[in-house]
């Protein structure tokens, strides 16, 4: 499934700009509906280390009311979360109605990095799928608007962006040891990402895509993808800043 993406798609840094800025405005407009419809939202991020998740969840909150969403970002659990379902420390940041949560990597660590890494058993992983599935079948049924992205680049792209974050001083402190050792197992998290998108895009909660070796591209899809998927849930149709039909004359 990730060999049919075209990881060549790439956009120029003008129409990227231009692009940028009209979902930025639309997705503004959305979230706002969000507020008056009381719609909760949670927008999933997974990709391979140096795929350019921040950066597109960046690019989505920019313009967004800073009242209107949250971010979190998932490492290893710690403490109470370490103690309990591996599901419990998401259920306790889901957002209430009306709110934006943005989870930069989420609940399929079980069936990713848990997997690979053996920090869960065979029969703990596989169960995930099933648990994962339910899981989000509850949040759409509740009436939760839910978008999940999994950015690919190849391993030639990420070796390109762990060399320039090497040399480039405030981008170090993103490179660590753990992400060398990851890009050693590269098959195995690729036959576990084929395997966790095949299993769990569904009807409801399908997988989005995106092929991110071109991060101006990669970012305009995720905004195109979430724009169009908010306007069909919130039945808005945001207005088109690029639109000049309606322009007054004279």
């Amino acid at each position: 499934m990730l060999e049919t993406l075209n990881l060549g798609a790439v956009m120029d840094r003008k129409e990227y700009a231009r692009q940028l800025a009209r979902r930025q405005i639309q997705l503004r407009e959305l979230g706002y509906q969000v507020y008056l419809q009381k719609r909760p939202v949670v927008l999933v991020f997974e990709g391979w280390d140096a795929a350019g998740k921040g950066g597109a969840i960046k690019r989505i909150t920019e313009r967004l009311d800073p009242r209107g969403y949250i971010v979190y970002p998932i490492s290893a659990p710690q403490g109470e979360d370490k103690s309990r379902h591996y599901l419990y420390r998401f259920w306790r940041r889901l957002p209430e109605k009306g709110q934006i949560a943005i989870f930069d990597r989420s609940w399929y660590g079980r069936v990713l990095v848990e997997r690979v890494e053996g920090f869960a058993s065979e029969a703990e992983w596989k169960r995930a799928y099933k648990e994962i599935n339910s899981f989000e079948r509850q949040l759409r049924d509740f009436g939760t608007i839910l978008a999940k992205f999994w950015i690919h680049i190849s391993r030639e792209e990420q070796f390109r962006r762990f060399e320039e974050r090497k040399q480039t001083g405030y981008k170090a402190w993103k490179l660590t040891e753990e992400d060398w050792r990851n890009r050693e197992k590269w098959g195995a998290y690729e036959k576990a990402v084929e395997e966790m998108v095949l299993k769990t895009s569904t009807r409801t909660a399908p997988w989005t895509l995106v092929e991110g070796n071109d991060k101006y591209h990669a970012r305009v899809k995720v905004l195109n993808t979430l724009v169009d998927l908010m306007s069909r849930e919130l039945r808005c149709e945001p207005a088109d800043p690029l639109d000049r039909s309606h322009t007054r004359k004279g």
